[in-house]
């Protein structure tokens, strides 16, 4: 068994409290495990203030972003979490049309959404988790 953490130049720099991806390998199977991702650029800005659509679109791109680091895509997620700050109902719509950006119908990953009262930061309104998996096959 091969394990390896990382944290993509790509990606905001947070590694004095976790690294963005965890990678183990084992017979020809590579199990990713990405950190929670946020709203912010590379160097940590926000997108879309308090706008929880934009937030979200960021949080997506950055976990595209962390899985073609290793080697994978959005297609390899086999399990995703989706934590939003004061979770209204009504939220849901709009957070299934941007997962449906990235995922074809019938391939949409077990999901998680959690209403949470705050994130590591205040101006954090979304943070997106996930694990996924690569055949050497493939």
């Amino acid at each position: 068994m091969k394990k390896y953490y990382l944290t993509p130049a790509t990606l905001p720099d947070w590694s004095d409290y976790f690294s963005q991806v965890a990678v183990i390998e084992k017979n020809g199977i590579k199990t990713i495990y990405i950190a929670g991702q946020v709203g912010v650029d590379r160097q940590k800005n926000l997108f879309g203030n308090s706008e929880l659509r934009e937030q979200l679109q960021q949080t997506f791109s950055n976990l595209q972003t962390a899985l073609e680091s290793v080697n994978a895509s959005m297609a390899n997620i086999v399990k995703m979490n989706i934590y939003v700050v004061n979770y209204q109902p009504s939220d849901a719509e709009m957070i299934g049309e941007v997962i449906r950006k990235h995922f074809r119908m019938g391939q949409l990953p077990p999901m998680s959404l959690i209403g949470v009262q705050a994130l590591a930061e205040d101006r954090f309104l979304v943070e997106v988790d996930a694990e996924a998996v690569v055949d050497s096959d493939e």
